[in-house]
């Protein structure tokens, strides 16, 4: 029997993850079951589950692709893009709507309120971004273009914080023409300015 290539099991993992992630989105985790996950992904429960342990396994493995995408961002453009990223939505060729990613989102915050053990797995996940920010921030502060009157730590939460806000206000349909400015604004307040001498 040959060998089937990494090339295609990166495909099918892929395949499922989007698929999963529309299910999730559309569903909820509760509701997202394995019947409507095979609609979604057009693929088996034994072709699902032998890319993933579990369906938990498979809503991590979601929301950590979304954290190594924004910590890829992050680390390049800074938290900001991430949400300036948010409010455009995605390209066409990234496949997925702004719903979808938002509907994995809030799933995550619903499950680290109620699910002790899925809050210690996403901790973990969830990090990756945390210091892929204060990075960027200490870089910036290097370079003379980041205030130094807040610590680094302060400003990470900050635009945490910012970024839940944003996430929260798109998930409830509210219009979001009108938050460039505020991000624009939220990008002015950690900047350093010049004083004027």
């Amino acid at each position: 029997m040959p060998r089937v290539s990494q090339d295609h099991l990166d495909a099918r993992r892929r395949q499922i993850l989007d698929g999963a992630r529309s299910c999730f989105a559309r569903h909820g985790y509760e509701g997202a079951t394995v019947r409507r996950l095979e609609e979604a992904t057009g693929l088996s429960r034994g072709a699902i589950f032998h890319h993933f342990r579990d369906k938990e396994s498979l809503f991590l493995a979601l929301a950590e692709d979304d954290v190594l995408r924004m910590t890829e961002v992050v680390a390049q453009q800074g938290l900001v893009q991430v949400m300036r990223d948010l409010l455009a939505g995605p390209t066409e060729a990234e496949g997925e709507t702004p719903a979808d990613w938002l509907g994995t989102r809030l799933e995550v915050s619903r499950r680290l309120r109620t699910d002790p053990e899925f809050r210690a797995r996403w901790a973990e996940r969830s990090e990756q971004l945390t210091i892929a920010t204060r990075n960027r921030l200490l870089r910036q502060r290097e370079a003379g273009k980041l205030r130094d009157d807040v610590d680094v730590t302060v400003l990470t939460a900050f635009l945490e914080l910012v970024l839940e806000g944003v996430v929260s206000h798109l998930a409830m349909g509210l219009p979001a023409d009108d938050l460039e400015p505020v991000l624009d604004l939220v990008e002015e307040t950690v900047r350093r300015h010049r004083r004027a001498g």
